[in-house]
């Protein structure tokens, strides 16, 4: 069952809002998707086996410390 919640991230002009939701993507079974609630937003990120977070899509323009601030959220996701 796909996992979701309300996440924010940092943009340039203020916090963007949206939801994170698993997915897979090109492979990765443990990829994650943060799409803005205005839908003009969206980043996906996935592990590697170091456990290093990496971008697998996004819109531009886009901001490297998405990742992270991502990637922090998503220990909120329910087991």
């Amino acid at each position: 069952m796909e996992q979701q919640f309300k996440a924010s991230l940092t943009g340039a002009e203020g916090p963007v809002t949206g939801i994170i939701k698993t997915t897979n993507f090109n492979g990765y079974e443990k990829a994650y998707r943060f799409d803005s609630m205005n839908k003009t937003l969206h980043l996906t990120i996935a592990p590697d086996h170091a456990g290093k977070w990496h971008k697998l899509d996004a819109t531009e323009p886009f901001l490297l410390d998405w990742i992270d601030e991502m990637a922090a959220q998503i220990p909120k996701l329910p087991a």
